[in-house]
């Protein structure tokens, strides 16, 4: 029978398996961890000690909430052994159906070889599932000394984040020199640069610089572009640097002072 839960019933009629549900739906049925506070950042503090930050993660459609930080045991290691511990968020409901989330520390098992992670509890609390682990650290022990964390979850963007990846910018003149201007346009991630320019650098192998390109348009690395000209003349190399740096570099042959224009499109 279907049943308005976002409305008023006359009575108490709204379940956290509901909440869940409409989470899971719009989220996903994968375990994030929310892009707010610090994100559950791991800190060493001992040989057997550890200190989570403080969060926000929907697991399975279950949200947990961590306000203040906390700190986790971690067993000990042994001399001439190594082991892969587990920190994990625990979701568990009782035989009286009360339900809790707590952070917990999942032993693995110590070997001479190369450690495996221990084994974690799978069942969705959506499929029927008591007890559900969503995994944050893997802690490696070689010896009695704790390795670098390694995170396992993933961060979930807001849908602010969604909007900007979406949004077409107007085309914006980016650098303007004596000898030209770049412009360019924004489609979610993609970035595409029209180029008109007038080389202020002649001869084979010389180089030259356009400027600089803002923040917010500027490649995760250095990339390069081919300009062809024609007839062997004006063959150049541009260069659109990670630091947001634009030049060009002459390749050979016959090269003049002529105007050039190149489009060029890279992803950030």
């Amino acid at each position: 029978m279907a049943e308005l839960v976002t409305g008023h019933a006359g009575k108490a009629h709204a379940t956290a398996e509901q909440a869940a549900g409409l989470n899971a739906g719009i989220l996903g049925l994968d375990d994030y961890v929310l892009n707010v506070h610090d994100k559950f950042e791991i800190t060493v503090v001992s040989a057997n000690k550890v200190t989570i930050g403080t969060g926000e993660l929907v697991m399975q459609g279950r949200h947990v909430s961590q306000g203040t930080p906390e700190d986790l045991i971690i067993t000990n290691g042994s001399q001439g052994m190594k082991r892969n511990d587990l920190i994990v968020c625990r979701y568990t409901k009782d035989a009286g159906l009360v339900e809790s989330a707590q952070l917990v520390v999942v032993k693995g098992t110590p070997t001479t070889g190369t450690p495996t992670d221990p084994a974690v509890n799978t069942t969705s609390p959506l499929d029927g599932g008591t007890t559900y682990d969503m995994p944050l650290y893997r802690i490696p022990l070689d010896g009695i000394t704790i390795g670098t964390p390694v995170a396992l979850f993933n961060v979930l963007k807001p849908m602010s984040d969604v909007w900007d990846s979406l949004t077409h910018t107007d085309v914006t003149t980016l650098i303007s020199g004596n000898y030209g201007t770049v412009k360019g346009y924004r489609s979610g991630p993609m970035v595409t640069l029209r180029i008109d320019w007038k080389t202020s650098a002649s001869g084979s192998w010389n180089m030259g610089t356009f400027g600089t390109l803002p923040e917010g348009w500027r490649p995760p690395m250095d990339l390069n572009f081919s300009y062809g000209g024609r007839d062997g003349a004006n063959q150049k190399n541009i260069n659109v640097n990670a630091n947001g740096t634009m030049t060009y570099a002459n390749q050979g042959g016959t090269q003049g002072t002529n105007a050039f224009g190149m489009t060029v499109s890279y992803a950030l």
